[in-house]
């Protein structure tokens, strides 16, 4: 696994989020990068469902917010990189989280709710 040269950067980069973040504020859910926000999100009608082209994209979005998250709330928490470009957390504990992957099946079918696997990383 590679770590990225600019931690920083990369973070920034993957904090973006922008259709979550555009469908969100539609609904009225400010992301600030807090567990209250992750709960909000968790609540949001999924309109989304019957789009496989946003499903995707808002999937991966909610996935890289997940993380992003869990980097700014949980200590030890960071941003990993795996060779293939495919970005993780690792937690200070070694384990690591594939918040996007867990971001698709939130955008698909509503669970593993976001903020229970923010509990569960913040437990580790």
């Amino acid at each position: 696994m590679d770590t990225p040269a600019d931690p920083t950067g990369i973070a920034e980069l993957l904090a973006e989020c922008e259709l979550l973040r555009d469908r969100a504020a539609e609904e009225g859910v400010e992301l600030d990068g807090s567990e209250g926000s992750l709960s909000d999100l968790d609540q949001l009608v999924p309109s989304w469902r019957d789009d496989p082209d946003t499903l995707t994209w808002l999937g991966n979005d909610a996935g890289l917010y997940l993380g992003t998250v869990i980097v700014l709330t949980v200590p030890g928490a960071s941003w990993q990189v795996w060779p293939d470009g495919h970005p993780v957390v690792r937690l200070a504990s070694g384990r690591e989280i594939d918040t996007v992957e867990l971001g698709h099946a939130w955008a698909e079918g509503g669970s593993p709710e976001l903020s229970q696997v923010l509990a569960e990383a913040s437990e580790d």
